[in-house]
């Protein structure tokens, strides 16, 4: 997942349990539609345990010598698999003291079939503003002595709504359950209790469309027009057999 969405058009709230304090808190800042493209490395706002804060997306561990060398780890660093987070080098040390909240509204994914991708948008149900799991850290570059913090997003397997939308490695982010969000952030949590946190939502509080085949640096992009549905008769007629 190297795109996804915050802000726009709003949903009618039913009983949701989303923490209100961290939904208000983006709600207050975000009110227009930004799509975001992991490539290009945005600056956004996200949630640690000190609050709201601005990062850049694309983890620079904290270790990292150079910016030649940061700014080619931070392209492998988008997503950081759940599975084996807590082995990897740019990531064993934010997922235990280091995590975040990354707010968004919804995000992109392609379906693959023949020579033919199909841009699916996926968001939840009945609620405006979900989060996604995130890590991050702070590196300091050595030149110019700039602190440049970053973060990434964690990923999981894919539930089976998300299987059949991307379906070729059946991967998608790790989307925190209403109301766990200040667990995520709890610096005491143990690696049973992370673990737990990283499986993949129900498929049941989501929902997904197809939509045009516009990239989110088109020019439509930022704006409601790519988000609305938009129907491939191949691909419906697939789903007959």
């Amino acid at each position: 997942m190297f795109s996804y969405s915050i802000g726009g058009r709003k949903k009618q709230r039913l009983g949701i349990s989303t923490n209100e304090e961290y939904v208000e808190l983006i709600l207050g800042r975000q009110t227009e539609l930004q799509f975001l493209n992991g490539f290009e490395h945005p600056q956004t706002d996200l949630i640690t345990k000190d609050g709201l804060s601005r990062f850049n997306w694309g983890l620079i561990p904290s270790w990292v010598k150079t910016a030649e060398d940061a700014s080619k780890l931070r392209k492998q660093t988008l997503n950081a698999v759940s599975e084996t987070v807590f082995e990897k080098p740019s990531f064993r040390q934010p997922i235990r003291t280091k995590r975040c909240l990354i707010p968004s509204s919804g995000f992109f994914e392609w379906r693959h079939e023949g020579k033919f991708t199909y841009p699916h948008y996926i968001s939840l149900k009945n609620t405006d503003i979900f989060f996604f799991a995130g890590i991050y850290d702070e590196w300091t570059d050595r030149t110019t002595g700039e602190i440049i913090p970053t973060y990434s997003i964690l990923t999981t397997e894919a539930n089976p709504l998300m299987a059949k939308i991307h379906n070729t490695k059946k991967r998608m982010p790790v989307i925190l359950p209403a109301g766990m969000e200040k667990v995520w952030l709890d610096t005491s949590l143990k690696e049973p209790d992370i673990k737990e946190l990283c499986k993949p939502l129900d498929q049941d509080l989501m929902e997904a469309y197809t939509i045009n085949r516009i990239r989110p640096s088109q020019a439509m992009a930022n704006k409601e027009e790519a988000l609305q549905p938009f129907h491939y008769p191949e691909l419906e007629k697939n789903e007959l057999f």
